[in-house]
């Protein structure tokens, strides 16, 4: 069952022109000092928060968005997000990282469709109390190939900035180490 895709212009032609807002939202725009992040109006002409003028920065915006809200959380949208904050606190054994991979591949394609999934990564720490989970995957719309980590521990959820794929990871053969 997938949701129907509202298309919009893939690919910003026009560099000038913002096309999303960046997350997280405590992060002002070049305009404005974090002293000011809040306050109402704006200096110049510029916008208050950090502005997306390329369709990777928004993809990547979007993913961590994705990646960082449980399901439940959003209001009227009850199934966005993924289960990576339910599962910490599960046996960590072969069996939840097969089943966290499925379903972090499930949540992106159907919330995301324009990602494309290359690889998941699941590895977990010698003391068994943290859980990396690396995504390579590409966005169909400019052909660029990405990684994204997620370091998830009983404390926290902490996602990286994306990096270009450059077949550095270390490679399974069934993607779970």
């Amino acid at each position: 069952m997938a949701r129907p895709v509202y298309r919009y212009q893939p690919v910003n032609e026009t560099p000038d022109k913002a096309i999303g807002i960046l997350l997280p939202f405590n992060n002002s725009s070049n305009a404005r000092p974090d002293t000011l992040n809040y306050a109402s109006g704006s200096i110049s002409g510029k916008q208050l928060f950090a502005q997306s003028y390329s369709t990777e920065e928004q993809v990547i915006s979007n993913l961590k968005n994705l990646l960082l809200t449980r399901k439940g959380e959003r209001v009227m949208q009850p199934l966005f997000g993924t289960d990576i904050f339910d599962k910490l606190f599960e046996n960590n054994t072969l069996d939840l990282r097969s089943s966290l991979k499925k379903t972090l591949t499930d949540d992106i394609e159907y919330w995301l469709p324009y990602i494309l999934i290359n690889d998941v990564i699941i590895t977990s720490s010698e003391d068994m109390h943290t859980i990396t989970i690396l995504i390579a995957f590409t966005i169909t719309s400019i052909g660029a190939n990405l990684v994204i980590n997620v370091l998830a521990s009983e404390n926290s959820l902490i996602v990286t900035d994306a990096t270009p794929d450059l077949e550095l990871r270390p490679i399974s053969t069934d993607g779970l180490l």
